[in-house]
């Protein structure tokens, strides 16, 4: 079995909802990281044998397999087959290790995969009435939460929990304090913010055009915030809760993607191997405590490979929020000073899709400054699971 490597890495700046991509189609942004990817890694996308992109939504401008239509709008030849996958928020990462399966199989070269969402664009979506000439039932808002659910949920415990609600529930049993959480979220940007000023994304950000001008940097990060304002927060669950809207990541559009390829190709086409992706894995939790899938996920994939944690010099742990971050750090035994160095996405943003294949991007970028040899990108899943994978520099 061949090795997969990472050749490079791209991604657009995390806009934020209503924000300075909403005016950007999802085909449009994943066409954009898709073309960019492939033109760092020196790749002719003629070369490309398969794009796998992720993506949450599905509901709007990124139905109709958008990995397909964004490969289209690429410019890639119409031979580039392409398809579009969906683990929810992890869509992305579950796309690269996609990626990297198919390419240790052999059965591919070179695979271009990410991810998209434009949480901005999703669109108001109504289900069919069961009965002909019927009135039409509820307007559901696709950006967010669960939509036309199944009655049966209701029997199964936790299943309909909101992801607010399984954050408070984690806190709850991991006694998370509001305290914690909100220092949590204030150190997500202020380690953004020192990224953004020191230019340490300049390097994996694509600038994209829109009607009002050139969008360059993420938009989430607060100069503004401070434990202060965290704290005059209202909880969202409960009046004594823990999570508020200041230490949860927020909705947001973005895109992003990275170029796979064979240890032959490396060697044929002169490539320039990055990382290799040396395996990944998924596990399954509580829907009730969704956010804690990191857990199990790292710990299957560190049994598979036989290193340890003490082996990883960078980790990016993508934060849905700071009760669940701080509740995967501490079972884990993170080292807190290498876990999200540049901040994270309570302070960058979560574009559900895309937000995988981002901390990838960035992980990669955060090994090659920082003499890491080793790294791990981790994110829970709604619904209860949790995707893992490593890497390794070359």
């Amino acid at each position: 079995m061949t090795e997969a490597y990472l050749i490079s890495g791209v991604r657009t700046p995390v806009g934020r909802y209503g924000g300075s991509l909403s005016g950007v189609r999802p085909d449009d942004l994943a066409a954009l990281v898709l073309g960019d990817a492939v033109a760092r890694a020196g790749v002719n996308p003629a070369d490309v044998d398969e794009v796998i992109l992720g993506c949450t939504n599905q509901a709007g401008e990124d139905n109709r397999n958008v990995a397909r239509m964004a490969t289209l709008l690429a410019g890639f030849p119409e031979t580039v087959p392409a398809m579009t996958v969906n683990r929810l928020c992890a869509s992305g990462l579950s796309a690269i290790l996609m990626a990297s399966q198919v390419v240790k199989s052999g059965a591919a070269d070179i695979v271009v995969a990410g991810g998209v969402e434009s949480m901005s664009r999703a669109p108001w979506v109504l289900a069919k009435p069961e009965k002909a000439f019927a009135k039409p039932g509820e307007l559901a808002d696709s950006a967010i939460g669960a939509r036309f659910t199944n009655p049966k949920f209701y029997d199964l415990p936790g299943t309909t929990y909101s992801m607010p609600e399984t954050a408070e529930e984690l806190a709850s049993r991991e006694g998370i304090s509001r305290e914690d959480s909100d220092a949590f979220a204030l150190r997500s940007h202020t380690r953004a913010l020192a990224a953004v000023d020191e230019g340490r994304f300049a390097a994996e950000i694509v600038p994209v055009e829109t009607r009002k001008g050139v969008v360059k940097t993420d938009e989430g990060p607060r100069r503004e915030t401070g434990i202060e304002a965290l704290a005059k927060l209202r909880p969202i669950v409960r009046p004594d809760g823990v999570v508020t809207a200041g230490n949860a990541s927020s909705l947001n559009d973005g895109a992003s993607a990275v170029v796979v390829a064979s240890a032959d190709a490396v060697r044929r086409l002169g490539l320039d191997a990055r990382a290799r992706i040396v395996d990944g894995a998924a596990a399954g939790v509580a829907p009730a405590v969704m956010g804690i899938g990191p857990v199990p996920a790292t710990r299957k994939v560190l049994e598979r490979t036989g290193w340890s944690l003490g082996d990883i010099g960078a980790v990016e742990l993508n934060e849905a929020f700071a009760a669940q971050s701080l509740a995967c750090i501490r079972q884990l035994g993170l080292d807190e000073d290498v876990v999200n160095r540049d901040g994270g996405a309570i302070a960058l943003g979560h574009a559900l899709g895309s937000s995988g294949s981002r901390i990838t991007v960035t992980l990669l970028n955060r090994m090659e400054r920082e003499g890491a040899a080793r790294g791990l990108a981790t994110m829970c899943v709604g619904l209860g699971q949790g995707v893992s994978m490593l890497l390794e520099r070359v």
